[in-house]
């Protein structure tokens, strides 16, 4: 087999490299074989991460049994809930990118022949994709789990919940008490949180890409289903080199037809807009990430319920079949003739694929929901577009007019909700913490679920070009308004008072100001100075792109 990763025999860069891999026991014979990198975003930071390490080895084990070589590599892994607590929350996307440059940096350094990446928490799902699609050598997604959870008082209890009663709490709903009772019940092992956030709406995006193995998500962490996926994984990997099947091959503009699907189906994370997105750019395909969701979510039903967006588990979901199951009910909606890293193309999966209860994934005709779940919004307030999720059971008001509020943080709009400064009727507007404002896009769950918890989650509307946790979808909330506040955008001209209007119907978003005054106010608009870090958000903010391109970095 002809090898990028087999140097010419004499060579100064052989010579060096063989003196290297000699003193790790590697041998002459092995240094022939297909060399893998094992992508291993872990930490000990975070429940996420806690068994990714104790995968390695495994993994190892069933690349050298296919007759391959491996590598273990580490990335940086950030945790909501745990990286969330720096500068507001504006580390969290920018690591997408880092991980993605780990990945460039020491497979791409290598010239390693093929990657398996252990997908965990949501933002190292998106960028191990985006470095696939970038180096574009051979590689599988392995998603690695969703952590089990506990009882409270006899209810169900997880750490999504434990995030929305904490906004409850500093509104005075619940006690300190309640509180911490809640958090020692939440987290019973490793793995990604449990309802349709952005970790596990990541995973089964990877599947309905063809990117991982079929039947793998939804999975619960250190399972013999998790681990037959990891075997299968190594076994797969090899013969993937072999066939040279790259990952440019499976993310074609129909695969990402088919994910968007299967996310509006299921009510996914909004935040897998960008990602999806992201990883388009990177694999250079020419698709309209935003359009998809515009242009399906009138014709895709809502098939199964999973908390937040209803009273389903995770687990239901995937003893219900899973992420193949979903899409055997879609059939009709998906673009089947798609390649997978599996060689067969998606059809012929999911046709194959049984759905093991159909009161937990429904059949099409049969939803629990006909109305889309996720909806893009346009308008003179975000002429770029915006997005807002809405809940199974929507009871929201389908339009909101009202005055402005404007804070320029989260923890700003916190103080002010304290203070008693937010009344009912109100457009909250959290502007200026975009991509570059924030810089890095900062998160806006925590006055979320305080303003729900103070009882104005439906008296008042939000809107903010920052971004927010994919569990939000409850509550008039618009996030990710483009073109953001600190670039010029119409976000950055609004002024306390001014009338905001939000039509769902219509999929509107409008500043109700004369045309004439925005112009006066766009004319005197002088944007806020850079930050002046010189860290990691720093270059985030200097090269960071538009949204609409996925928020990669372009230089």
């Amino acid at each position: 087999m002809e090898l990028r990763s087999n140097l010419p025999v004499g060579s100064s860069r052989w010579a060096t490299r063989r003196a290297q891999w000699l003193s790790l026991g590697i041998s002459d014979e092995d240094m022939l074989k297909p060399k893998i990198a094992i992508v291993n975003s872990s930490s000990d930071l975070a429940s996420c991460f806690a068994h990714l390490d104790g995968i390695v080895g495994p993994l190892k084990q069933a690349i050298r049994e296919a007759g391959g070589l491996a590598f273990e590599i580490r990335t940086a892994a950030p945790s909501d809930f745990i990286t969330a607590t720096g500068k507001d929350g504006r580390y969290i996307l920018p690591t997408r990118d880092l991980i993605a440059a780990d990945i460039e940096v020491a497979v791409e350094g290598a010239q390693l022949d093929g990657m398996i990446c252990l997908a965990s928490c949501d933002k190292t799902v998106p960028g191990q994709l985006m470095a696939a699609a970038r180096l574009n050598i051979p590689t599988l997604i392995v998603p690695c789990g969703y952590q089990p959870c506990g009882i409270y008082r006899g209810e169900h209890m997880d750490i999504e919940e434990v995030f929305l009663k904490a906004g409850h709490m500093a509104a005075g709903e619940i006690t300190l008490e309640e509180l911490t009772e809640m958090s020692e019940n939440a987290i019973k092992g490793p793995g990604v949180c449990a309802g349709m956030g952005t970790a596990n709406s990541m995973h089964i995006s990877c599947e309905a890409l063809g990117m991982t193995l079929p039947g793998t998500t939804p999975v619960r962490a250190n399972s013999p289903e998790m681990w037959d996926a990891i075997r299968r994984a190594g076994e797969r990997i090899v013969s993937l080199i072999t066939e040279n099947l790259r990952p440019r091959d499976v993310l074609t503009a129909d695969a990402f037809a088919n994910a968007v699907t299967v996310m509006l189906a299921l009510s996914g994370s909004i935040n897998t807009m960008k990602h999806l997105k992201a990883v388009a750019v990177e694999a250079e395909c020419d698709v309209d990430i935003w359009q998809l969701y515009e242009t399906l979510a009138p014709k895709v039903p809502l098939v199964a319920a999973v908390r937040p967006n209803g009273s389903q588990l995770i687990e239901d979901l995937e003893q219900a079949g899973g992420t193949q199951a979903v899409m055997k009910q879609l059939a009709g909606l998906l673009r089947p003739d798609t390649p997978t890293v599996d060689g067969r193309t998606a059809g012929e999966i999911y046709n194959s694929a049984v759905v093991r209860d159909e009161e937990v994934i429904r059949p099409a005709d049969r939803p629990f929901a006909n109305h889309p779940t996720i909806v893009v919004l346009r308008g003179s307030l975000a002429p770029e577009g915006a997005v807002l999720k809405l809940a199974v059971e929507d009871t929201r008001p389908r339009r909101f007019s009202g005055p402005a509020r404007i804070y320029g943080s989260r923890d700003a709009a916190l103080d002010g909700l304290r203070a008693g400064e937010i009344q009912p009727g109100e457009v909250i507007l959290l502007a200026g913490i975009g991509l570059r404002g924030g810089p890095g896009m900062g998160l806006t769950s925590a006055f979320i679920f305080a303003l729900n918890g103070a009882g104005l989650g439906d008296k008042c509307a939000v809107v903010t070009d920052g971004q927010m946790s994919g569990l939000v979808n409850k509550g008039l909330v618009v996030g990710e308004v483009a073109p953001e506040a600190a670039t010029g955008g119409p976000l950055g001209l609004v002024r306390n008072g001014d009338i905001v209007t939000i039509d769902l119907d219509r999929q509107v978003i409008d500043l109700e100001v004369p045309d004439d005054e925005v112009e006066r106010r766009r004319a005197a608009f002088t944007a806020p100075a850079p930050s002046g870090d010189n860290g990691w958000l720093g270059v985030y903010e200097r090269t960071v792109g538009r949204l609409s391109d996925g928020a990669t970095l372009r230089g």
